[in-house]
């Protein structure tokens, strides 16, 4: 193999489009052309960055305001980076990982309606230039994905209205349409359709990668 960095690779979508479920279809097909590779979540991926989540997403009488949001997911972020995503890309392993910093575009800026410059400003102190190699935006309408949600005990974001949620997605395909790493994925497909256009993108990766 000529690879020696780690490929990075991202889930996007806002809720009920079915991440959980094709992040595993990602991980099957690495794992079946014995590409080595961690699977990882944000805001997530290490004890502490865990906890700023259950934090960020618990329902609370408390407002939180959308500044206060963004800044428990950019720290929340930088030791997911410290600790977990640099090292394993650095020792070669892939990363593949349940949402990023598009999110933080997608929710804080186009749906609570933050500066987006904050964002870029934040972005650029912690990522210091790492972005992901392959995007992967599985979009579905808000109000197709608050059917599929109906039996789900719902945290904080997900209890959103469907016009947050509207601004959401559209946020996501603005960003889609800037950046050639995305490929925009119809997550009202069936599993199977989704699975195997993932399919395609992600070998196409591996090909490259392998060299």
């Amino acid at each position: 193999m000529t690879g020696d960095y780690g490929k990075f690779i991202t889930l996007e979508g806002s809720e009920g489009v079915g991440k959980t479920t094709n992040i595993d279809v990602v991980c099957r097909l690495l794992e079946a052309n014995g590409v080595p590779f961690i699977k990882t979540r944000e805001p997530g991926g290490t004890p502490l960055a865990e906890a700023l989540r259950e934090a960020m997403l618990a329902v609370r009488e408390e407002e939180v305001s959308a500044m206060t949001e963004l800044l428990i997911v950019f720290a929340a972020r930088t030791q997911h980076l410290d600790r977990v995503i640099r090292p394993a890309l650095a020792a070669g392993r892939w990363v593949v990982c349940d949402r990023f910093t598009d999110a933080s575009y997608a929710y804080q800026g186009y749906g609570r309606g933050l500066d987006l410059e904050r964002i870029t400003a934040l972005e650029g102190w912690v990522q210091n230039g790492l972005q992901p190699d392959l995007t992967l935006l599985l979009d579905l309408a808000p109000e197709v994905a608050e059917q599929r949600m109906q039996e789900r005990t719902k945290d904080r974001m997900e209890s959103e209205k469907v016009e947050f949620y509207q601004r959401v997605r559209s946020g996501y395909l603005r960003r889609a349409a800037q950046d050639a790493r995305f490929r925009v994925i119809e997550a009202k497909n069936t599993i199977d359709a989704v699975a195997t256009e993932i399919d395609a993108h992600v070998s196409a990766l591996i090909r490259d990668w392998k060299g």
